[in-house]
Order: structure tokens, then C-alpha cells, then sequence
């Protein structure tokens, strides 16, 4: 476990050669889902879309993420959850902020995306929640964690392929109508399919939400 001091009087589980070693998803962007592209690969006639958002639009409005799921973050994320680190969202968060701030609507109001109640007992926490007050704090924005819950439980979405995650947690959110009305920004850990985040957008739009986004500590390419 690394450590290494980020600013006066802090430290975090993430030393610098670790953080200066994370992937970074950087511009040029597709503007609906974030994904990372040359320029080249941009949809002609579009205003910037991947050609999988111009062919079957994600059911959030946009995503952000702040860095690829791979090397030193990829570590770090799995630390956070599955080695009960929860000292790790401080540097996540800060990441987020570093990488995805400015694509936070003025009013938004942040809602993690909640993990079934065995999970989180299991683990000690909700990560996304974890982030989600961090990112909140330095945006100066609330978080509304009781907009959002899990109807039931769901399978673990990692050994899924894309239909079968879709399938896996259709229904499996509901929203509070004090959604209805409001920017709501997600937050979550990573975003593989974007099948949770879609299923939670779902629910939030049929509360009246007037537009769902969504920001990830990182991203599956």
C-alpha cells in the first residue's frame, strides 16, 4: 500500500508516482457518454457523438469519468471496495473534481447510485456514496442519497456481457418524486455498459427528474 502526502498535513493511500500514472480521459470527447476518441472518429453530422450514442442513445443525458479502469486507478478502485479502504475516495474524489467539474450543471444535486443493502452491510459502505459527498463538498453542490434505491437485490454485473447486465437490473431502481424538476448527476465507481446508470436514469426520469447525468471515478474502454 502506498502513501504519500497531498498537501500540508493530508495523507492518502496513493503515492505520487501512482497518481501521476493514472490514465486521464482527456478531450476530444463524445458529448454524450464521455467516451474517449481521436478526432477523426467524431459522427459526421452529429454534435460530437460516438457512433454507438448516435445509433441507440444512453438513457442519461451525459457522463464523465475521470480516468481509464486500468493500471494504477484500476488498483486503486479495487482497493477502495473489495480491501474496505474507504480513506481512497478522498484522492478518487479529487480526481473527479480534477477531471469532470466542469461538465456538473450550475444546480446540480448528486445521487450515488445505491448498492443492495446486504452488499453495503457486507462491505461496510457504499463507495459511490463515499465519492459522491467528497465530489459534492468541493463542488459546493447537495447530495440527495434517499432519491435513489434498489427495489431488490441484483447479481454482481462483473461476469455479465451488455444484454445480460441490461436484463440483470431492469426494474431494479426506484425513485423519490423530489427528484422531479432537478439536474441530477450520478456518481458511481466505473462505468463498464453503462446498464446501472442507464436503469437509474430511467427511474429518475419517470420521478420528474429534468435531466440525468453521470460521473464515474472511471471507465471501461
Amino acid at each position: 500500500m502506498c502513501a504519500a502526502t497531498l498537501g500540508a498535513g493530508r495523507r492518502d493511500p496513493l503515492c505520487g508516482a501512482c497518481w501521476d500514472g493514472i490514465a486521464r480521459v482527456e478531450p476530444p470527447l463524445c458529448s454524450r457518454c464521455g467516451f474517449p476518441f481521436l478526432r477523426f472518429e467524431l459522427v459526421g453530422g452529429t454534435d460530437g457523438d460516438c457512433g454507438a450514442c448516435a445509433t441507440e442513445p444512453p438513457a442519461f443525458d451525459w457522463a464523465r469519468a475521470a480516468g481509464l479502469y486500468a493500471g494504477p486507478l484500476r488498483d486503486a478502485v479495487q482497493r477502495f471496495k473489495f480491501g474496505r479502504r474507504p480513506a481512497l475516495a478522498r484522492p478518487l474524489a479529487a480526481l473527479v473534481l480534477e477531471q469532470c467539474a466542469a461538465a456538473v450543471p450550475p444546480r446540480a444535486v448528486l445521487v450515488p447510485i445505491p448498492l443492495a443493502r446486504e452488499r453495503e452491510r457486507e462491505r461496510g459502505f457504499n463507495q459511490a456514496a463515499l465519492v459522491a459527498e467528497r465530489v459534492a463538498r468541493g463542488l459546493g453542490a447537495p447530495v440527495r442519497a434517499r432519491w435513489l434505491a434498489r427495489t431488490r437485490a441484483t447479481a454482481p454485473q462483473t461476469e455479465l456481457d451488455a444484454a445480460e447486465r441490461r436484463a440483470n437490473v431492469r426494474g431494479a431502481f426506484v425513485a423519490s418524486t423530489a427528484a422531479a424538476g432537478a439536474d441530477v448527476v450520478l456518481v458511481d465507481d466505473v462505468l463498464t455498459t453503462g446498464a446501472t446508470a442507464g436503469e437509474c436514469a430511467r427511474a429518475l426520469r419517470a420521478a420528474g427528474a429534468a435531466s440525468v447525468g453521470l460521473l464515474t471515478v472511471a471507465r471501461v474502454l
